[in-house]
């Protein structure tokens, strides 16, 4: 009797639900990025090793290799995803670039978002160590552009010919070189703090790039 009580209740129990693979995987990725981030801040990039990661995040080296190649590739993704984090109000700013009709007030506005991701210091501890590695590690450097930089640059191209389009900007100028007249000064002086950053800047920059400096 003691034997058919204890099946009839292991049959009435509820099953265990299996455990959440993706909930766990999404877990384990999000703390590999902050592991990530975390190392190269603290030793710098060429310090940084994906066994490092591994265990400042409580994973598994072959988890990291599961889904990154290298820790530049790591590094890459959790910059992504920190660009989207740091700004949340600002919505996707690395893949989208608004088009109000007014480019002016459009490239102002992306730039006040790209200031508020280098004065977070979880975005510009980080970063600063990326960019500083990045100009002596050739390799990096053009993975840094290509993966991070370029995207970003192609919609400023983009908002910049449609600007043209509607008779907004100059239709002989290059979009590529104009939008370095925006990018390539903040990037300065944040990277050599060679002044502040801020609003009033970003939005004289605009100002300057789009009018000129001749006399009107």
């Amino acid at each position: 009797m003691a034997v058919q009580k204890s099946e009839q209740s292991a049959q009435s129990a509820p099953a265990k639900s299996a455990p959440d693979a993706t909930r766990r995987s999404e877990r384990s990725r999000r703390a590999i990025y902050d592991a990530a981030l975390a190392l190269v801040a603290e030793a710098g990039y060429p310090k940084t090793t994906i066994e490092g990661i591994a265990a400042r995040a409580g994973v598994g080296k072959q988890t990291i290799y599961r889904w990154w190649s290298s820790k530049a590739d790591v590094l890459m993704e959790a910059f992504l995803d920190l660009a989207e984090q740091s700004t949340p109000e600002a919505g996707p700013v690395a893949y989208t670039f608004p088009d109000t009709g007014d480019v002016a007030a459009d490239v102002k506005a992306v730039l006040r978002a790209t200031v508020d991701q280098l004065r977070d210091p979880r975005f510009e501890v980080p970063s600063r160590a990326l960019a500083a590695e990045g100009v002596v590690n050739e390799q990096l450097g053009r993975e840094l552009v290509a993966k991070l930089m370029q995207p970003s640059l192609d919609l400023y191209i983009g908002r910049l010919r449609a600007a043209q389009d509607a008779g907004q900007v100059r239709a002989d100028i290059d979009p590529r070189i104009a939008l370095e007249f925006f990018i390539s000064p903040l990037a300065q002086r944040w990277l050599q703090r060679t002044g502040p950053i801020s609003y009033e800047y970003t939005d004289t920059l605009v100002d300057y790039a789009l009018h000129g400096l001749a006399p009107r």
